[in-house]
């Protein structure tokens, strides 16, 4: 594993490394991404080896520009069209018609893809020069916390990745929204980065996804996801009188209570603030792991905005515990 800074000669050898079918782990405005070459199989089936991702659960190619895109999805829907204009560059994911030069290894057999063009100067740089899309689910251990700074990939895949490319910290911090758009419906599979209430200013309601989680059509939509190793469960009073006698780390939105009840406090934004909150969440967790606690008691926030997706993240890292 070489960690490099993501400069112009750094992203160069880069590209090679995924030429040669190698991967890297890059930074988005989402979160980190593990990278290979989209379109070559073998490349996209060590992405699943490396973070021990089952592979019925399908991955997002990243595109840097529309014609890109064009080359491996049909992309005539007026609404998506709408949306794309909007919000790209940007965290916000379409399901789309695959076409055949996609690998079915990306999509997990489906007949569709998942399609994002990510906000971040290297992460487009890296595949522009490349030249083709890049395949990029969230560079951990499956299951686990989502990395927001290289170190954290660094820490949880180490030497499966041959390069990670340090970016600084993910600005958004959640993953994208993923939306399917068809003549017939429109439903969000997946809240992220990009609000469900944005996306229907433009495009009208958005129907929930009533998925099977043991085969989903996108990726984030399995019960169980984006966990510590520490066990972590939602606050209330009932909970912290359970656990009196542990170390336990509390993060509050913008307000601590019971202050003096635990070992070590976060407040995911102090003036309330839920791009900060979502920017902070997966940063805060990876750092109550490397602390001796024994249990960590997350609030809940309202299910509104970037709320949303907070909360999404939060009770699939909850589910694993209960």
């Amino acid at each position: 594993m070489k960690l490099l800074e993501a400069t112009k000669e750094n992203i160069n050898h880069s590209v090679e490394v995924l030429k040669a079918g190698g991967l890297v782990a890059f930074p988005t405005e989402t979160v980190y991404g593990l990278g290979a070459d989209g379109l070559n199989d073998i490349a996209v089936s060590k992405i699943f080896e490396a973070k021990q991702r089952p592979s019925f659960n399908p991955l997002i190619l990243h595109v840097s520009s529309i014609e890109m895109l064009n080359d491996i999805a049909e992309f005539s829907n007026e609404k998506i069209l709408r949306l794309a204009e909007k919000f790209w560059p940007g965290p916000l994911t379409f399901i789309l018609k695959k076409k055949d030069i996609v690998p079915y290894i990306v999509t997990s057999g489906l007949e569709t893809v998942a399609v994002r063009m990510p906000d971040n100067k290297i992460a487009l740089e890296l595949i522009n020069k490349l030249g083709k899309p890049i395949a990029a689910p969230s560079a951990n251990s499956f299951s686990k916390l989502s990395p927001t700074k290289a170190e954290h990939v660094a820490k949880q895949l180490g030497d499966k990745v041959d390069v990670i490319l340090n970016g600084g910290n993910c600005n958004v911090g959640v993953e994208s929204t993923i939306i399917e758009v068809t003549n017939d419906s429109q439903i969000l599979l997946r809240p992220g980065g990009v609000a469900k209430e944005e996306i229907e200013k433009l495009i009208g309601e958005l129907s929930e996804s009533k998925f099977n989680s043991d085969s989903p059509n996108s990726p984030g939509q399995l019960k169980i996801h984006y966990a510590p190793n520490i066990p972590i469960y939602f606050y209330d009073e009932e909970k912290l009188k359970l656990f009196v006698n542990k170390r336990i780390g509390g993060i509050f939105f913008n307000e601590v209570k019971d202050e003096k009840k635990f070992t070590d406090l976060k407040l995911l934004s102090a003036k309330g603030d839920l791009h900060e909150a979502a920017a902070n969440l997966f940063s805060y967790l990876h750092d109550m792991e490397n602390l001796d606690l024994d249990i960590i008691l997350v609030e809940p926030i309202e299910k509104i905005g970037l709320g949303a997706a907070i909360m999404d993240r939060l009770s699939k890292a909850v589910n694993k515990f209960i």
